[in-house]
């Protein structure tokens, strides 16, 4: 994939629709790394000595880190990390979420990180995530098509046009049927006929004793454009960055001596302050068995992650062409002209003068062409995985990230060529550039 731009648009693009969720991102990731020969590593057991010297990952909840060791790794052998997370903008399935009015069916729902509301209006969407029963076990599931959160008429909202204002707990409730259609509809019912048209017959609606489900936009991504540079999509934030780390450490051989390590988190779009986000101490863990396995002590540990890197993956903005006040009058990044260098003074990104030195030698080994980012000082920008990991570990660390419109849009769009430029540049990253 990291050689041919088309078949990697393909595959990024199955990638997407197979990851509705942070949860199901997760579980593709190590289903394509286990295919590969990745060993999957349980949380609750016992690792063997050698894990550090092979290939490996993890799966917590809607987070995966993976690793691939380069030859002769040691205790102190340095880490070459691709933070990146899994979890997008969107809308969270309330508990009791069903609910009945004026003959309609419909879910409530609670909205998930900072979306861009009126994107998700009119759009045909399913219900996805994962659903644990009284036995314990975990179901990941999706629908079809299910709901639709409707707009008001322009007939009955005249000013729509010149501003639309959504309460979120009144104008953004789905609908899923009506009327007659409407009896018996439930999350609970459409949830279980989808496991069990999925081949899962495991639960009933009755058996469900948690959810953590969400809506998702069901039109697949496509390229689009003149010439197809564009790609459509849903959740480019952040999946445009788990699919280039997943990409480059597949297919890039580590440097001698280091190991190349994918740390996909979740919630991101919330702060990060969970088990399973940058903020929580899943990566640490990681690292802290993979060094036990190399026999490291503590003196070593720190040597090796003073030789360490993190390079914070996540999507960025391009000039936009109809609002171009938005964006600093001299920096002007634009889609088509390679992945991101992020760079802010008050270190809502983790970039500084070494890490836009190893960012230009990576994207140099892969061909790859680069641009900076920062913001017009009237538009603060918001902030990544990047300062949180660099102050969890202590470990050097540099933001970056693709360019898009319509960030935290149901659909948002990229250019074909940025995309695949950023697993190339991650791919260098992890060879040693």
């Amino acid at each position: 994939m990291l050689r041919d731009l088309d078949a990697y648009i393909r595959e990024f693009a199955d990638f997407v629709s197979a990851s509705p969720t942070s949860y199901h991102a997760a579980r593709e990731v190590a289903a394509r790394l286990a295919a590969a020969g990745f060993t999957d590593h349980a949380e609750d057991a016992a690792w063997p000595a050698d894990a550090a010297h092979g290939s490996g990952f993890v799966v917590r909840d809607g987070a995966v880190i993976a690793w691939r060791a380069g030859a002769g790794v040691s205790a102190t052998s340095p880490v070459r990390v691709l933070g990146v997370h899994t979890d997008s903008p969107g809308f969270v399935l309330k508990p009791q979420p069903d609910f009945r009015a004026d003959g309609w069916a419909q879910a409530g729902v609670e909205v998930y990180g900072g979306p861009l509301l009126n994107s998700w209006l009119d759009r045909d969407l399913g219900i996805a995530g994962r659903v644990v029963t009284r036995d314990g076990v975990e179901h990941l599931v999706h629908t079809g098509a299910v709901a639709r959160i409707p707009q008001l008429a322009i007939h009955l909202d005249r000013e729509a046009n010149s501003g639309l204002t959504l309460n979120k707990q009144r104008h953004t409730q789905p609908v899923l049927a009506v009327g007659a259609g409407a009896e018996g509809v439930t999350v609970a019912g459409l949830l279980s006929d989808a496991a069990r048209a999925a081949g899962d017959a495991g639960f009933a609606p009755e058996d469900i004793a948690g959810v953590d489900v969400r809506l998702f936009d069901t039109q697949p991504p496509q390229r689009i454009g003149a010439v197809a540079e564009f790609f459509a999509s849903p959740r480019l934030d952040n999946l445009s960055s788990t699919f280039a780390g997943l990409a480059a450490l597949l297919e890039s051989d580590p440097a001698a001596g280091t190991i190349s390590v994918l740390a996909a988190f979740d919630h991101e779009e919330l702060g990060s302050e969970t088990r399973s986000g940058a903020a929580g101490p899943f990566l640490a863990d990681v690292l802290e068995r993979l060094r036990a396995g190399l026999g490291a002590g503590r003196d070593e540990a720190a040597q090796a992650m003073a030789g360490s890197w993190c390079i914070s993956a996540d999507a960025g903005h391009s000039v936009h062409p109809n609002y171009p006040e938005k964006h600093d009058p001299n920096v002007r990044p634009l889609a088509g002209r390679g992945p991101m260098l992020k760079v802010n003074a008050n270190q809502r990104y983790a970039s500084d003068a070494h890490g836009a030195a190893l960012w230009a030698r990576a994207c140099a080994a892969a061909e790859v062409p680069t641009q900076e980012f920062v913001s017009n000082n009237t538009v603060p920008c918001g902030s990544t995985i990047g300062p949180i990991t660099a102050t969890r570990l202590g470990i050097r660390t540099v933001d970056v990230g693709v360019p898009l419109l319509s960030m935290h849009s149901a659909r948002e769009l990229a250019h074909v060529a940025d995309l695949h430029g950023l697993a190339r540049a991650t791919g260098a990253f992890f060879a040693g550039a």
